[in-house]
């Protein structure tokens, strides 16, 4: 019975399940652990995506005989020409069509205003839990305020652990780019020549996944974010700069980013014309079509072999476990699980095989 493979996969499930028991009865030992890389979780995944990015461009110089620190410090030099170029001709554009924006808000709340006049004149039907709601949220708006006064000091405390954060991003950035390819001959030195092998392999494998999904997710954006600026140019649309960037920003969320970025365009239209929400309708559909048809199938499809029901269900999955940062790494982290077990099922596929081939010669 011992042999058997149901109850060595029984055995190995009561083993987990009693693994996770202990692991949940003795969670205070490992907090600092968790709270130390919490502090170091922002500038490790900054400078990482940054390192992926400005990687071929170091190895690209490096080719033409720079060396490793003057390459280095030539991407340095571009990402601050690419910062300044941003903050002097971009940024004033973004700011002012954003104080445009602040400016319709009360013409979006007399047209929210209008909506509930309707409501109530009996223009639609509404059940009257609705109308419960509402009328609950506004008795306790004033503990709702006192709540959000009380939470805006640990808001400003946040930003500023954050902005430092942002400080260290350059540092890690350097060692990065300097000593990215030393780490996995660090790694492998304390195993023999076959594990180390092995190990080499692995981590090859989950680098190219990380690669394809960082790169083409980020470029995958870019292009969107351009289709989009170009499309909301030719419509018309107001504020068309800080809404493509917008979309832009949110297409770094495989699937459902694309999505959430028309909303704030939508709103734009309706405000300025509702006619034109037709034809943001349309801009989206249409960039959405020539990314998600010729743009990602070529840049990450190959790559990453991942199906798009797959990507879903483990978005919403991430989603409803830990929130927003769920959604934004669901997808790069199942990447990764993904190529972990192909390479150890290959493994040991190729293990069994190569013993069963000597057991065939004897």
């Amino acid at each position: 019975m011992f042999n058997k493979k149901w109850f060595q996969f029984l055995i190995g499930a009561v083993l987990v399940a009693l693994l996770v028991l202990l692991l949940s009865k003795t969670s205070f030992i490992f907090y600092p652990i968790l709270q130390y890389i919490t502090a170091v979780a922002v500038p490790i995944i900054g400078a990482g995506i940054l390192f992926y990015v400005t990687k071929p461009v170091v190895a690209l110089l490096e080719k033409i005989k720079f060396p490793r620190i003057l390459a280095i410090f030539t991407v340095f030099l571009l990402i601050t020409a690419v910062g300044t170029v941003f903050v002097l001709f971009i940024a004033p554009i973004i700011e002012a069509q954003f104080s445009k924006i602040v400016s319709n808000i009360p013409k979006a709340v007399t047209m929210v205003q209008d909506f509930i006049s309707n409501i109530q004149s009996g223009a639609f039907a509404i059940p009257d839990q609705v109308y419960e709601a509402i009328d609950g949220f506004v008795d306790n708006l004033q503990e709702h305020a006192e709540n959000i006064f009380t939470s805006a000091f640990g808001i400003i405390a946040n930003i500023i652990v954050f902005i430092m954060s942002l400080i260290l991003i350059p540092f890690f950035l350097f060692f990065m780019l300097k000593d990215g390819d030393k780490l996995i001959p660090f790694i492998t030195q304390a195993f023999d020549d076959k594990k180390s092998k092995n190990i080499t392999q692995l981590l090859t494998k989950v680098n190219e996944t990380l690669t394809a999904f960082i790169q083409g997710q980020l470029f995958v954006s870019f292009v969107l974010g351009i289709l989009l600026f170009i499309g909301y140019v030719i419509i018309g649309l107001n504020y068309s700069l800080t809404l493509a960037l917008i979309g832009m920003i949110l297409n770094v969320i495989p699937f459902l980013g694309p999505w959430m970025a028309v909303v704030p365009a939508l709103i734009v239209a309706a405000i300025q014309d509702p006619f034109m929400i037709i034809w943001v309708g349309v801009i989206t559909l249409i960039a959405q079509q020539l990314e998600s048809t010729f743009i990602s199938p070529n840049v990450m499809g190959r790559a990453l072999k991942l199906h798009p029901l797959t990507v879903i269900t483990v978005i919403l999955a991430a989603g409803s476990i830990a929130g927003f940062l769920g959604i934004l790494f669901a997808v790069p982290f199942y990447a990764v699980m993904k190529t972990i077990y192909v390479h150890f099922y290959h493994t040991i596929r190729d293990s069994k095989s190569n013993k069963a081939f000597h057991v065939d010669e004897q």
